[in-house]
């Protein structure tokens, strides 16, 4: 019989001098026998989301598993400072520290989206520390990638902006000006914009409800989301390495998790492709799997997401 996880625990941490927002729950048999048996789990969001994106996840994978889930800086409950270099190596920076300090043994870190780069970036970086890493529609670049023409209206280039990684090809003109950054910034904050383009990107909008809204919608309003925002979106790329450089790194097994009805994840079927080549070059232990949802999977689908992560969890060990 499975043991009932402890409770949620809230808790704070500090990354380079600023509060990080976490979480963190164990299942009570592995309070009492010290919980070595299975891979610990970090949850990693993606672009203005947060802890509470996990919602429908740790429940179920805390059950059996140490769960932890983390705020990156610049979003959700964690610090909004100014003068910090937002991007992947910041976060990439920030996850391998959570590993080494908090979790203190071997990790599986799953992200979503430009989570799911930091995610795969901190893997690479802890080796042996790494005991796999789980992509759900994870942005980022290849080396070689070409970038297609820039679409003419505001929302269409913010959705290939974030579908592509924040590519540091995709700079505009229009993102320059503090004003009209400032604009697009209090409108997309909107709840009914917020509720919209969730809509857009999920194919069922089912769990698009006013928890998820209120979830994305509170952190912008923190001194320094604004900046943020800024600070990302001018950013050249997700300051980070390439992902086939990063597969050169990477000692840990692949899970690939896709919802193929991503309207965000240009090219998909190349992408998809390109993470098979580079897994197969680098002699790693690699699953793939499509489902039927969008961006979100793991909040849209969650029962299909957690199915699918517990069975491949449960091929894996750790000494």
């Amino acid at each position: 019989m499975t043991s009932a996880p402890s409770a949620v625990l809230n808790a704070s941490w500090s990354h380079l001098g600023h509060d990080v927002h976490c979480l963190q729950r164990i299942p009570d048999q592995d309070v009492e026998h010290g919980g070595r048996q299975r891979p610990a789990l970090l949850l990693v969001h993606g672009f203005g989301a947060s802890t509470d994106h996990w919602r429908h996840n740790i429940p179920k994978l805390s059950l059996t598993h140490e769960v932890h889930a983390i705020d990156l800086l610049g979003f959700g409950r964690s610090a909004k400072p100014g003068g910090l270099d937002y991007g992947g190596d910041l976060w990439k920076d920030q996850l391998v520290a959570y590993v080494n300090e908090r979790i203190g043994r071997p990790t599986v870190i799953v992200g979503n989206s430009l989570g799911g780069y930091a995610a795969f970036a901190a893997a690479a970086a802890l080796e042996s520390q790494s005991a796999g890493v789980v992509l759900l529609n994870a942005a980022g670049y290849f080396s070689d990638e070409k970038f297609s023409p820039k679409p003419k209206d505001m929302s269409s280039r913010l959705r290939q902006m974030i579908g592509q990684g924040l590519s540091r090809d995709l700079v505009v003109k229009w993102l320059i000006y503090p004003l009209i950054q400032r604009m697009i910034f209090e409108n997309l904050r909107r709840p009914g914009v917020i509720r919209k383009t969730l809509q857009q990107v999920y194919i069922d909008p089912a769990n698009v409800d006013d928890d998820l809204i209120e979830s994305i919608r509170r952190p912008s309003l923190d001194p320094g989301a604004f900046q943020v925002f800024r600070n990302v979106f001018q950013a050249r790329g997700l300051r980070g390495k390439a992902i086939d450089e990063l597969f050169n790194d990477l000692q840990a097994p692949l899970l690939l998790l896709w919802g193929d009805g991503d309207p965000w994840l240009r090219n998909a079927k190349a992408k998809q492709d390109k993470f098979r080549t580079y897994a197969r070059e680098a002699s790693l232990e690699v699953k793939e799997v499509l489902l039927n949802a969008g961006h979100c999977p793991h909040d849209e689908v969650p029962d299909l997401v957690n199915s699918e992560l517990l069975e491949w969890l449960n091929g894996l060990s750790i000494a």
